[in-house]
């Protein structure tokens, strides 16, 4: 039995030790995601909500960012970003029943509302920690054969048409399938500030500071983290490849 059976029968009985892996040892030329870039991008949103129903007061906001496009346009240093930002915000509405408030009270549902907030900028990247492999050009080339024909009437009887055939198309044609540089998203942070616009007092018996709207302002700062990536071969080392 193999020491890679035995460990696995160790294991099995309630014991189990660390073993170091099989690995090729020299120079080996491997296929493995190359960081190009690791960025700190900043976006402005400012957009205005507009609630389905009136909002006494808004009781919590929960936030998820989300990227749709993050391309980076080879040959170019353009990043292309695109996304939206998920809010789903939990907000007091004012009861219907009015006879439900007094001059000291306010009764209110809890409610919810979902709202996504699209994104989009276009950035370069000046500086690479790796630089990327370009895109190489697909090619198509066309070739003729010659022919010669006899001419016609009016021509002397030694001369020929000496052209190429137009009843057959040649070509050669070449493809290159590319790495496409990709993204991961690492973190995001989000500053925001909201302000309602259409805040009017309650009707009939409220107290007098109570009020709703239906429509806030946003003015948001986004700070998205995030690796571009991209497929590369390199050449790697190794000069041992202990067992257990």
């Amino acid at each position: 039995m193999t020491d890679q059976y035995n460990d696995s029968y160790e294991c099995d009985k309630g014991f189990c030790k660390p073993c170091k892996p099989h690995v090729s040892i020299g120079k080996i030329t491997a296929k493995v995601p190359v960081v190009l870039a690791e960025l700190q991008v900043q976006l402005h949103m400012n957009e205005t909500i507009t609630f389905p129903e009136p909002v006494l007061e808004i009781k919590d906001i929960k936030k998820r960012v989300a990227l749709t496009q993050c391309r980076l346009l080879l040959p170019t240093k353009k990043l292309f970003l695109k996304g939206f930002v998920r809010k789903n915000i939990q907000y007091a509405s004012p009861a219907c029943e009015i006879d439900r408030s007094t001059d000291t009270t306010v009764a209110s549902d809890i409610h919810s509302f979902t709202v996504d907030l699209p994104f989009d900028k276009v950035i370069e990247i000046d500086d690479f920690l790796s630089m990327p492999v370009m895109p190489k050009n697909n090619k198509r080339e066309e070739f003729d054969f010659a022919v010669s024909q006899s001419l016609p009437s009016g021509f002397p009887e030694t001369d020929e048409l000496l052209t190429s055939d137009l009843s057959q198309f040649h070509q050669e044609s070449c493809q290159f399938y590319n790495e496409l540089p990709y993204c991961e998203l690492l973190s995001s942070k989000i500053i925001e500030w909201d302000e309602a616009l259409d805040r009017q007092p309650l009707p009939g018996s409220a107290p007098f500071n109570e009020g709703c709207f239906t429509q806030i302002e946003e003015k948001m700062v986004l700070d998205i983290c995030l690796k571009v990536i991209q497929d590369q071969q390199i050449r790697v080392s190794s000069s041992s490849n202990d067992d257990c």
